[in-house]
């Protein structure tokens, strides 16, 4: 028979992988409150249009990356490449705006992307995702960016440092486009393939290119800042006093345009120190003209997206200590069958009173029942015998200290409350 594994560029996230998992989720929900955002589910599934008209063609992700399909209806649907314009979708749906400005949500779930796997980057993947929508503010922009900071900080990493740039508006951008299109063709015959493909459909993507071929092309080309209109110029001046009234680091990175059609103004990513290098942990920015673009009214926004995979590798190969899962209070052992009854209907019992309770299956003696209860590292053993039965108690065994108490039936509920400091 066929030996089935998951598929390429997915993985299984398994028992001992949750602690992390948990640690990294939780902590984005907290992080999230503070600031005052609010959690929103959206399909794993949209309109295959909802992602070509807010991502862009021309982008890597429409052309090559998405998983789309016909369902029965011969209706076109994607698997979800990232979560922005699903948002505003419903954000345009369901009349948000007439809530409080900014409407500030967010998200945490899987999306899906035919990449190449590498460390970190998967074709099924996991993302923490903040929107502010509704607000032109640059304050808004450094709210969503400390907030991303502070997410990262609070998980352990260390070094952390912002790259920031501008990508301008449809009123600067243009014109930008037009003098990099033009440096562009000077040096045609230096660039890749893929950049000449961008050069059409996509000008600036050629900026991203990690081609070395094409390093030279790119460390020569005119910066968009040098082409931004008073209103971008002022907006992204105000962003930099911010950082630096907070003491935030960072770095202008002419080169940072982001992957996706609808940034406009500020795009910015989260370095932090990894294993020997620098890293980016977290990107985002502006997004100005997505809800128009997807037939909203003109509404600005702006957020961020971190990858949960990425992540967790990075704070385990940081030897970032997590919570550990909890134990199990009691462990139900019994010896013989008409006990292993009385256990069976005593864990239910100690269930039904929020006291966590495991037993062993099976035929087991009382020494393998006992290794069970160590490896589950329970605070309590409970033994169950005839003997006990018959004189209407029970043994319990700290199974830290060792020490064994013969506790009556009747009053053991009482007896593990109190031990395990709980509320009747």
């Amino acid at each position: 028979m066929a030996r089935y594994r998951a598929p390429r560029g997915t993985f299984d996230i398994l028992p001992e992988d949750w602690p992390y998992w948990n640690y990294v989720i939780s902590k984005a929900r907290e992080v999230a409150a503070l600031y005052g955002y609010q959690e929103i589910e959206t399909p794993i599934f949209e309109s295959t249009s909802l992602f070509v008209r807010g991502v862009g063609e021309g982008t890597d992700i429409v052309d090559k990356e998405m998983y789309s399909f016909k369902d029965k209806g011969k209706t076109d649907l994607t698997l979800r490449p990232e979560f922005t314009a699903g948002v505003m979708r419903a954000y345009v749906e369901h009349g948000m705006h007439t809530r409080p400005k900014p409407v500030k949500l967010f998200s945490i779930g899987p999306l899906f992307r035919y990449e190449r796997p590498q460390a970190g980057r998967f074709r099924e993947f996991h993302q923490f995702n903040v929107e502010a929508i509704g607000s032109q503010d640059p304050a808004l922009d450094f709210e969503i960016m400390s907030m991303a900071w502070q997410f990262l900080e609070e998980l352990g990493f260390k070094g952390l440092s912002f790259q920031i740039n501008s990508t301008g508006c449809p009123k600067c951008r243009p014109i930008y486009v037009e003098a990099l299109k033009k440096y562009y063709m000077e040096h045609y015959d230096e660039i890749c393939e893929d950049d000449k493909r961008r050069l059409e459909r996509n000008p600036l993507r050629v900026l991203d290119c990690k081609n070395p071929k094409c390093q030279p092309v790119i460390a020569g080309a005119p910066k968009i800042t040098d082409y931004l209109c008073d209103e971008c110029r002022d907006h992204f001046s105000a962003l930099r006093r911010y950082l630096d009234t907070a003491g935030k680091k960072y770095t202008l990175n002419h080169r940072l345009v982001r992957g996706l059609d609808y940034y406009t103004k500020t795009v910015f990513e989260v370095w932090a120190e990894g294993i020997g290098a620098q890293n980016a942990v977290c990107g985002g920015g502006r997004y100005d003209g997505l809800v128009e673009e997807i037939g909203g009214p003109p509404t600005p926004g702006v957020g961020f997206a971190v990858g949960i995979e990425r992540v967790v590798m990075m704070l385990k190969a940081q030897g970032v200590k997590v919570p550990e899962p909890r134990a199990p209070e009691v462990f139900v052992a019994y010896l013989g069958e008409s006990a292993k009854e009385e256990a069976v209907m005593l864990s239910q019992e100690l269930r039904s009173e929020h006291i966590s309770a495991i037993l062993s299956f099976d035929k087991r003696g009382l020494k393998g029942q006992l290794r069970d209860a160590n490896r589950w590292k329970a605070k309590y053993t409970i033994i169950i015998g005839e003997e006990e039965i018959a004189r209407g108690e029970v043994t319990v065994r700290d199974m830290e200290s060792g020490e064994q108490s013969n506790i009556e039936r009747k009053t053991l509920i009482g007896w593990l409350r109190e031990k395990l400091g709980k509320k009747s």
